[in-house]
Parts: C-alpha cells; structure tokens; sequence
C-alpha cells in the first residue's frame, strides 16, 4: 500500500508515519531523508543533486523526481511507502503519477491531516524537552510532574527549539497551506483523498487512517 501524508509541520505526520511502519511495514520516505541518503550514497542522480547543494541553488523537480523513482524500487518499500514532502506543486504530482506508472505502482491513497492553525500554533509554541534525555513536555497539555524535574530522568534543565515560536509557527503554516492548495484539489479529483482530524488525540488519529486504509484493502 502506497500513500501520501499531508499535513503541515507540527500536525503529527512523523508520529503517526512511525505507527505505520510498525502495524504495516511501510517506509517513510521524506524528502530530506532522500536527498541525504541519495548524496551519500554517491548514486548517478545523489551526485547530481550534491553539486547542486554545494552550489547553493534548490534542487529541481527532475533531480527530486529521480531520487523518488530509484528508492521507491529498493527492496524495503515493497510492503509500501508513506511519502512526506513531496509533491507539493501539481507538476510534482502529475511527474509523481508518471514514475508510478512507469514502475507499475499504485498510489492508493492522499492521506490529509485536516489541522486548526490557532490550535496548532500552541501546540508547537508550548512544546520544550528534557536536554539530557529529550523527553516532550507542554506548557498546558503536558507537565513534569514534579515541577521543573524531568519524569524520566530527573535532571532540571530543559530546551525549547528556537523556531517554535508563534511568528515562525505561522510562516510554516501558510507556506504550507499555500503549497497543499495546488495539490489538494488534484488529489481529490482523482477520488484518492481522504481527510482525518490532524487535532485529535494521537490514537484518535490513527484510528481515523486505520480505517482510511480498511477501505482501501
């Protein structure tokens, strides 16, 4: 089962990707991932992309869409893949119907993580964590127990990202409502997308794809 997860940064992809993986053996393949793995890997499109980055310049969508086409072919995506980032354009989307159709693949379904952006700025801008052993914390929703003591470790220091804040939050969130916009409508013309409550609580919400993908089987 082949899939796309749509949803801006904060939504719960990431976690929600990770529980796929385990109940059905898919691969999360992010884009970052991809041009990382591919430049290290020194493959023919990996070094076409490196010189790009060394440049300076962005990655085409070519560049992009042949590291796509090569690592959806390597052995671990044959139970299926997540994908996370890409597309983002209609150009993208119509490239990205064309490999999967030169593989003979199918993408079943454009998974939408519906999202509040008010609600969803202060979950980001509240989050901060242990800096010795990384456990999450919130300012309203989640607690140490003991004030300012780590529940899993104990230390009393804590971190906080610097672009989780609600200016850059919101910078996020409308570039990504401005790349889903184009996107969005494709996917639905095609009869492949579904919406799910991104706001839920995290088992709510795979729940919701879990029976997204019942329908699919």
């Amino acid at each position: 089962m082949n899939i796309i997860l749509l949803g801006p940064p904060g939504a719960g992809k990431g976690t929600q990707a990770e529980r796929l993986e385990k109940t059905h053996h898919m691969i999360q393949l992010s884009t970052g991932d991809m041009l990382r793995a591919a430049v290290a890997a020194g493959s023919e499109i990996g070094l076409k992309a490196k010189a790009v980055m060394e440049a300076g310049e962005l990655v085409s969508d070519d560049i992009m869409i042949g590291i796509i086409a090569d690592r959806i072919m390597q052995p671990d995506c044959a139970a299926g893949f997540i994908l996370d980032g890409f597309p983002r354009t209609t150009d993208q989307a119509a490239a990205l119907d064309d490999i999967m159709a030169d593989k003979q693949l199918k993408l079943d379904a454009v998974v939408e993580m519906t999202v509040d952006d008010e609600a969803l700025t202060e979950r980001i801008t509240g989050r901060f964590a242990c800096a010795k052993c990384g456990a999450g914390y919130h300012d309203r929703f989640k607690q140490p127990k003991t004030p300012d003591t780590c529940d899993a470790c104990g230390s009393s220091e804590f971190t906080r990202r610097d672009d989780d804040n609600a200016e850059t939050v919101k910078a996020r969130l409308a570039a990504y409502h401005g790349s889903t916009a184009q996107i969005i409508p494709y996917y639905r013309e095609k009869g492949i997308l579904r919406s799910v409550d991104g706001m839920a609580a995290i088992d709510d919400v795979t729940r919701e794809i879990e029976q997204v993908l019942e329908t699919l089987q």
